[in-house]
């Protein structure tokens, strides 16, 4: 459990210095390169979900920061109950990290919009503002900056649709607490052989 416990307090402290800092020092939209022409740091804020997707209206909002809640409880009961059970690290490293990303984004959604003001492309956002904060509890934004737009293309006109329109791989822009989610799940698929083994079954002779 102590493996688990390091794991989750790494990834929350390095996903929350990360949040604060793009936070109050970057505009929102701002964006900067970090490597050539394919991987940016670049501002951006989401209602709550993964990879910037949205759940509208205030109460879409409410209500995905709930099931946030219920499922970073479940997810700590699945980590006691693996790790009761004598699961290999491999397993205990998977879920600790997709508990870590789940808490991270949840701080966000929880405490944000209380001890920020807003951020907008004009204005930067600052710590406990004499004003208070931008929303209420639960109903803060997530803050994504991680972007890359590996390919920028265009679809050629004959595509049904989306002929003639701009084309980027990859466009959505995550954080630490979504890659730390996502690299949990992928491993959990990848490895699924060895983390779960099957149990033998004995051939009647």
């Amino acid at each position: 459990m102590k493996k688990a416990v390091w794991i989750v307090l790494l990834i929350l402290i390095a996903d929350q210095i990360l949040k604060i800092w793009i936070k109050t020092t970057f505009f929102l939209g701002e964006s900067h390169p970090v490597i050539g022409h394919w991987f940016y740091l670049h501002f951006t804020e989401n209602e709550g979900m993964a990879f910037g997707m949205k759940l509208g209206g205030q109460w879409g909002k409410l209500a995905l920061s709930i099931f946030r809640i219920f499922a970073i409880i479940g997810i700590f009961w699945w980590l006691q109950t693996a790790t009761r059970k004598g699961a290999c690290n491999l397993m205990i490293v998977c879920i600790s990290l997709i508990l870590a990303g789940a808490i991270g984004n949840i701080i966000d959604s929880a405490v944000y919009g209380l001890i920020f003001n807003e951020s907008s492309y004009m204005q930067l956002a600052t710590m406990f503002p004499k004003g208070g904060g931008y929303a209420s509890f639960l109903h803060g934004k997530v803050v994504d900056m991680f972007y890359f737009p590996i390919i920028e293309t265009h679809f050629p006109k004959w595509v049904p649709v989306y002929g003639g329109e701009d084309f980027t791989f990859f466009r959505p822009v995550f954080n630490v607490a979504d890659s730390a989610i996502t690299t949990g799940v992928l491993m959990l698929i990848v490895f699924q052989k060895k983390i779960f083994p099957s149990k033998s079954i004995e051939k009647a002779t």
